[in-house]
């Protein structure tokens, strides 16, 4: 079948497949690990079974046009600024996915590529109905946007080999980090409708962002620009916004607690999330940030230093409920060194979330793909060694695609999402053991999961199409 997006097709192919969940009861602690910016090709594409870009090849669905449909004669460059490209990849490569760290390239998975633009009206245009065709002309990186690597050597490979590899798990919402981690928390855009209308989007009447005067409009002489915003004309934060709560990206003025409210930080939410949910029936959750008690005491560390801490990574921190001085805060927003110890002690709560700091989660741009991975899988293995591993499910899985293009549409979903694919790897006593799961998923599946197994009130964004990962359990 061709992974067009197709009504017919999709309609079957995200349909739920017959869902086996026969241990989900046994499991008593469900661990989230949230990396960043990956989608399932970069990282996937090549594993064994699994839905990769070989597929892409034999239905030749992997070319790229210019905004007017065109097949490019070549990749565009790496742009490394506008007009300027990069002196490590080639300009003139072909029309086609290409290996980062094998020859010409040899980039390998220890060092850091250019970052690339993963905005939430981009997002949708490089997605171009389905075809997934305008993801180079469309990216600030230009060519690196068809990028991928040799996995088979990451840590995280061999424990996807032992466990189940979701191949058909998708970003919950269009475009980046902020928005997506919004949806891992309450599967909700964010509200802003006093946002100034220098923050909101430019859009045409199809809903595509305007260009802005001077744009390049061919995609192998510059990257376009465009008249974007964090905001949408009608009032929902879908790129990054900062936080009012500190550790955020906005300095405080009066309250060190606080941002700046003239620099209009997203005003605290009041959308249920899943700690509603959970707390509601008193089922014990914490989210573990990685640099949290680091960067609250010393703003060097916020999109910089040694951790480079990013505050819109941390969703509950935009909720009104988690507000500086509550006791809500204190109970559930832990720093990453807590994690540590509650593994080690075996003190993790029924559910537990876990964001590495800046510098080991993969994201493209200020960090490595090998450093995050060999992070990740060492917890991993430390779960395993846990007194609560017995009984433990772990969900390792990304917030978005960062811009790199893959060969698998997504399904058709609401204004919001679902985005591109993503890679994700249950892994339990009693998930299948060298399976490759191709039941469809989103990032909401993650929450359906917890309310299935905690018979929490669900919540309203969470799609009933999608999965809520019990396919990949044992009977």
């Amino acid at each position: 079948m061709k992974h067009l997006l197709i009504p017919a097709l999709l309609a079957a192919a995200w349909a739920p497949a017959a869902q086996a969940a026969g241990s989900l009861d046994k499991i008593q602690n469900i661990v989230v690990i949230y990396g960043e910016n990956r989608s399932f090709d970069n990282l996937y594409g090549l594993f064994p079974g699994a839905n990769g870009i070989g597929r892409a090849f034999v239905e030749q669905s992997y070319l790229q046009t210019d905004m007017n449909g065109k097949v490019l004669p070549q990749l565009p460059p790496t742009w490394d600024k506008p007009g300027v490209a990069n002196k490590d990849i080639p300009q003139g490569l072909p029309n086609m996915p290409f290996s980062i760290d094998a020859p010409p390239i040899n980039q390998p998975l220890n060092k850091a590529t250019n970052d690339l633009v993963h905005r939430f009206y981009q997002n949708q245009m490089q997605i171009n109905g389905g075809k997934n065709d305008r993801f180079a002309a469309i990216s600030d990186a230009g060519g690196l946007s068809m990028g991928h690597y040799d996995g088979s050597s990451l840590p995280m490979w061999k424990i996807a080999q032992e466990y189940t590899l979701a191949d058909n798990f998708f970003m919950g919402a269009f475009g980046g980090s902020f928005l997506n981690h919004m949806w891992l928390a309450c599967a909700c855009t964010p509200v802003f409708k006093d946002a100034p209308d220098s923050m909101r989007a430019k859009l045409d009447a199809n809903g595509n962002l305007l260009t802005k005067a001077g744009s390049p409009t061919d995609p192998l002489t510059g990257a376009p620009q465009y008249q974007d915003g964090a905001v949408t004309p009608d009032g929902y934060g879908v790129n990054t916004l900062q936080p009012t709560y500190q550790p955020s990206g906005i300095p405080p003025a009066n309250n060190p607690a606080l941002a700046d409210s003239s620099k209009h930080p997203l005003p605290p939410q009041t959308q249920t999330s899943i700690g509603d949910t959970l707390s509601e029936k008193k089922v014990s959750w914490k989210w573990y940030a990685g640099g949290w008690n680091q960067a609250l005491n010393d703003r060097s560390q916020i999109y910089g230093g040694k951790i480079n801490f990013q505050p819109h990574h941390q969703p509950f921190n935009y909720f009104s409920r988690f507000a500086p001085g509550t006791p809500d805060r204190a109970e559930h927003l832990k720093d990453g060194q807590e994690f540590f110890d509650d593994i080690a002690k075996g003190h993790l709560p029924q559910v537990a979330f876990y964001k590495p700091q800046g510098e080991l989660n993969e994201h493209p741009g200020y960090t490595d793909v090998m450093s995050g991975d060999a992070h990740i899988a060492a917890l991993v293995r430390k779960l395993q060694a846990s007194p609560q591993w017995k009984h433990m499910l772990i969900v390792v899985t990304y917030d978005e695609n960062g811009g790199f293009w893959d060969h698998v549409a997504p399904p058709k979903g609401e204004r919001w999402g679902p985005g591109n694919r993503i890679p994700a790897i249950i892994i339990s006593p009693y998930a299948k053991k060298g399976y490759v799961d191709n039941t469809p998923y989103d990032t909401t599946s993650i929450l359906k999961l917890i309310t299935r197994r905690f018979k929490l009130a669900p919540l309203p964004g969470v799609r009933a199409s999608a999965g809520d990962l019990t396919a990949a359990l044992q009977d």
